[in-house]
């Protein structure tokens, strides 16, 4: 039997979503068991024009998880873009 340890900040209702510390030491909510930011996929949607099944075939993973990820974006969407503006914002200060 496996059991799920939850973060106090993850959303009971997206049992697939989790937060771990990321390298600037705030809290990312990547994909339970694995390191992929719900950010990364979100982008691979609205920036690459990917599709589930492309991303999924992209990151290794069924294409119900990458649903779960997109589920959890459309009901969080204000945390995840602004984590995405951040980043750019770092990004554009170290170019």
């Amino acid at each position: 039997m496996q059991f799920m340890v939850f973060h106090k900040s993850d959303d009971r209702a997206f049992r697939e979503i989790t937060y771990v510390c990321g390298a600037s030491g705030e809290l990312v909510s990547v994909l339970r068991g694995t390191r992929l930011r719900v950010q990364t996929v979100v982008i691979a949607a609205q920036k690459w024009g990917f599709s589930p099944n492309q991303i999924a075939t992209e990151y290794d993973l069924s294409e119900d998880r990458v649903n779960d990820v997109l589920a959890f974006y459309a009901a969080h969407s204000q945390e995840i873009d602004a984590s995405i503006a951040a980043e750019r914002i770092i990004e554009a200060a170290n170019v």
